[in-house]
């Protein structure tokens, strides 16, 4: 067994890392299923590396609509010395973002819904193992909230900037105390420019109406009060 192979058996050992979580506004469903694939916001808006979106804003793709989700402010008391916050969001807006488990992505669905509650939201869930497998060259995995604002900059408990993520490769093998060094750690799994083949990868996808779901995925269908009351 080789030392990636190791490591996805390690983080998808425990039952509750067996999935992969995603995130998204239920709009945004049929262009994933039509190119089978969750793309970055930098993918989607090239132009705007390392901007800040303080409001959401719709995308045309290849004939498709993507809403792209506002970026929180981050403070600059947050960043690791020689990192801006530029340089910091350029680098994980790069990225598409799943949770490793179903707490964690519960936390910024109803953050969002609490936020937007007239927005229909949606969760995809992934075989995580098969994610990681597919992606073995591209993931990566942080401790804690990348994209977050702490509430207070000067007590925040680590510092922002690239090195808080970890690859695949080197997880286990880097020990600092800025990355995950165990599959408990890991808030968040990241892969850059694109997570593909979502079709083969879905187990089931959560929104509050099945109106939203593409004909592909009517199978995998559950209603969003079912990952809510889990």
């Amino acid at each position: 067994m080789t030392d990636i192979e190791h490591n996805i058996a390690l983080i998808t050992k425990s039952i509750g890392r067996r999935s992969a979580y995603h995130f998204t506004r239920a709009s945004n469903l049929q262009s994933i299923v039509r190119f089978d694939a969750i793309w970055s916001s930098h993918h989607l808006l090239p132009e705007s590396a390392g901007e800040r979106r303080a409001a959401r804003e719709e995308v045309t793709y290849n004939g498709a609509t993507v809403t792209v989700n506002a970026h929180l402010r981050i403070p600059e008391a947050v960043m690791e010395p020689g990192c801006t916050v530029e340089e910091f969001r350029a680098f994980i807006d790069r990225h598409v973002f799943l949770w490793p488990t179903r707490r964690d992505c519960l936390k910024m669905l109803t953050t969002y819904m609490k936020r937007e509650p007239a927005e229909p939201f949606a969760v995809l869930e992934l075989d995580a193992s098969a994610l990681l497998r597919e992606h073995q060259q591209s993931v990566r995995f942080s401790k804690y909230d990348s994209g977050s604002s702490p509430r207070f900059p000067h007590n925040c408990g680590y510092k922002k900037s690239p090195d808080m993520f970890v690859s695949l490769a080197d997880f286990g093998h880097r020990t600092d105390h800025a990355v995950p060094t165990k599959p408990s750690e890991i808030k968040e799994i990241l892969i850059e420019d694109q997570a593909q083949s979502i079709t083969r990868l879905l187990r089931n996808v959560y929104t509050q109406d099945p109106g939203y779901v593409p004909g592909k995925w009517l199978n995998h269908y559950q209603p969003l009060d079912v990952l809510l009351e889990s």
